[in-house]
């Protein structure tokens, strides 16, 4: 009996601490697992705001785009249309030194058709388009898409409103139209081109951050250029700086020209994120 105690104890104690191995395990494992799922918890938010342009750059996800999906498709006929506008524009009046039929609907654009105090808005609207005026703009603009961490659309501003007024310039010394004489050299019009470029970046980076659908978005982007072409387009009229088919040319550059860029800043943007983490060592090999 004695022998029968003696070897009923240890294996009760043996029992009783395998019992307390087994739910020290069971404790340790439950641990890990809310441990696991906070992880996974903290990592899905950190993706979406790094995705929202609120956090550091995800690899395999791209940046939110400057030219909004939605907008694709309605801004390329736009563009298409707006370019062949340029360009028959600048076949009909290439070389040409006077106002044409059109412009004459208009108002005489040879000379100066406001007065006070009206002129003065005129000059002031017309300072936007200057050197001084353009790149206060343009830096006002880029200041806000660096405070709110938007990288690519600080690029796509100076990119859109460059581009743009390039390609005016260029369009100019190949259509060959003057006022006032020789060396004005005066279709397109870039103040009219830049000042509508810069509402029509402002205008798709607004329509990306607030999430606007294809029928808001295209009203929106398409009344901030109508908005901006047509104020600066009066002021250059009114001041005999350019003919209204100057203007409408500027306007037409502007639509032409930005979402091309737009395109073409979130092509480049996207490269490095899409490319396969092996791609560099097998071209390298």
């Amino acid at each position: 009996m004695p022998l029968t105690r003696a070897m009923d104890g240890p294996t009760a104690a043996g029992s009783s601490q395998g019992r307390g191995i087994a739910i020290a395990a069971g404790d340790m494992a439950s641990t890990a697992s809310k441990v696991s799922s906070v992880s996974r918890g903290t990592h899905g938010w950190a993706r979406h705001l790094r995705a929202t342009g609120h956090g550091g750059p995800v690899t395999g996800r791209s940046a939110p785009t400057v030219l909004p999906p939605a907008l694709r498709a309605w801004l390329g006929l736009i563009a298409a249309l707006a370019a062949l506008v340029v360009v028959v524009l600048g076949v009909l009046y290439a070389g040409h030194s006077e106002p044409g039929r059109v412009d004459r609907w208009f108002v005489d654009p040879t000379a100066d058709s406001v007065r006070p105090p009206w002129r003065h808005v005129a000059l002031a609207t017309d300072f936007l388009g200057e050197p001084v005026g353009a790149a206060t703009l343009v830096v006002v603009a880029v200041t806000g898409c660096l405070l709110l961490r938007c990288t690519r659309a600080a690029v796509f501003v100076v990119a859109g409103a460059g581009i743009t007024v390039v390609t005016a310039t260029l369009l100019k010394s190949l259509v060959g139209r003057t006022i006032h004489g020789e060396g004005n050299l005066s279709y397109p019009s870039g103040h009219t081109a830049f000042l509508t470029a810069l509402a029509l970046v402002v205008a798709l980076l607004a329509t990306g951050r607030l999430g606007l659908g294809r029928t808001a978005g295209t009203l929106l982007v398409l009344t901030a250029a109508l908005v901006a072409g047509a104020a600066m387009g009066w002021a250059q009229v009114a001041l005999g700086a350019h003919y209204p088919t100057d203007v409408l040319g500027g306007w037409c550059t502007a639509l032409a020209v930005v979402p091309a860029t737009a395109w073409l800043v979130d092509r480049t943007a996207a490269r490095p994120v899409d490319q396969p983490a092996g791609a560099g060592q097998r071209e390298r090999s």
